[in-house]
């Protein structure tokens, strides 16, 4: 972020105003800071530079926020990694995923990481979106890593590839009290799917079906093309929490969805049905941030419930989709993002 930092001697009744102002302002500028405005949001920003798509997960006594592709010292990271001791204050750590895969190895599109640790494998699994080498349409692949900065090695093949941007967004799920293995994606104006999944999250399980759980076009808002998927549990409760429906660029308009099932599979219920508005959204802008999206949700170390996901800031867009966390409770039913 460029600050300008007052140089010359002010009228003495300015004294502390401007006094006040370098001790904010005038900062060693490659260190992440935040402006007046964006400290007056109620969106948290925490690292502030192009973080997107973010997963974020608590691992033995730290946590870990992964996202999409982006630049770094002049290198492009395939896959971002951080670290965090308090999910406040996060530490760049590089590429989790160093090694392109052989599929996607004359590509550069690696994007929406999703990562968890599976104690059955004693591995962490990321799923992630690519561009494949021969394929005009968009590819799921899967990788495992031995620790949860990696490196990630992906298994050797896509998981699932088709045409146009249907099948980006994964994110896999163990429905606590089946124990099934799920895998939640899609996009491309399409529904969103989800399907099982074998024990070790190689390929779909023999004899499944992929099955359509939200249709876009059905809410007033943010409805045309739905993506990003997460599935989080809460009281006997599946939730559904999706994003839609333009991420990116000149035109973004972004926002964080729900909807709700008694089972994993559905059916869902969006918030915009139980409300009667047709507005399914729990997270949009404000006057400081543009296009919220692409959730997680994880615990702290107390138990209470996170929401992680990117935003732009207005006044600063040149630097991307940055990194927000906010806490989240579920009132009523529904899950409520609570602003600081």
């Amino acid at each position: 972020m460029n600050r300008n930092c007052f140089s010359t001697y002010r009228p003495s009744y300015f004294l502390v105003m401007v006094a006040l102002f370098i001790s904010t302002s005038c900062r060693n500028l490659h260190q992440p800071i935040k402006s007046t405005a964006v400290a007056s949001s109620g969106m948290n920003l925490v690292l502030d530079r192009d973080f997107a798509d973010p997963t974020v997960i608590k691992a033995g006594n730290k946590y870990y926020a992964y996202a999409t592709q982006s630049r770094s010292n002049g290198k492009t990271v395939n896959i971002q990694v951080a670290s965090s001791t308090d999910h406040q204050h996060w530490k760049y750590e590089g590429d989790a995923l160093p090694q392109k895969p052989k599929w996607a190895s004359k590509t550069q599109s690696f994007w929406a990481p999703d990562v968890f640790f599976d104690a059955k494998l004693n591995k962490f699994v990321m799923f992630f979106s690519a561009d494949p080498n021969e394929l005009t349409g968009k590819c799921l692949g899967v990788a495992y890593a031995d620790h949860p900065l990696g490196p990630f090695t992906d298994k050797g093949e896509p998981l699932l590839c088709g045409s146009g941007f249907r099948n980006i967004d994964p994110k896999g799920f163990v429905d606590p009290k089946s124990g099934k293995h799920l895998l939640y994606w899609g996009s491309d104006f399409q529904p969103l799917k989800v399907q099982e999944m074998t024990d070790d999250w190689s390929a779909f399980k023999p004899g499944s079906t992929a099955k359509a759980i939200v249709y876009p076009g059905k809410d007033k808002t943010y409805s045309n093309l739905l993506e990003g998927s997460w599935l989080d549990y809460d009281k006997g409760r599946y939730y559904l929490y999706y994003s839609g429906d333009n991420c990116c660029g000149a035109k973004a308009n972004y926002a964080v969805m729900v909807a709700r099932a008694s089972t994993p599979t559905g059916p869902f219920e969006r918030l915009g049905e139980a409300n009667h508005l047709l507005n399914s959204a729990i997270l949009e802008k404000d006057s400081v941030f543009l296009a919220p999206g692409h959730n997680s949700v994880f615990q702290d170390k107390k138990g209470r419930k996170w929401i992680a996901y990117h935003a732009i800031e207005r006044s600063h867009k040149e630097k991307g989709r940055v990194l927000c966390i906010n806490r989240i409770v579920y009132k009523n039913g529904w899950p409520v993002v609570l602003k600081q």
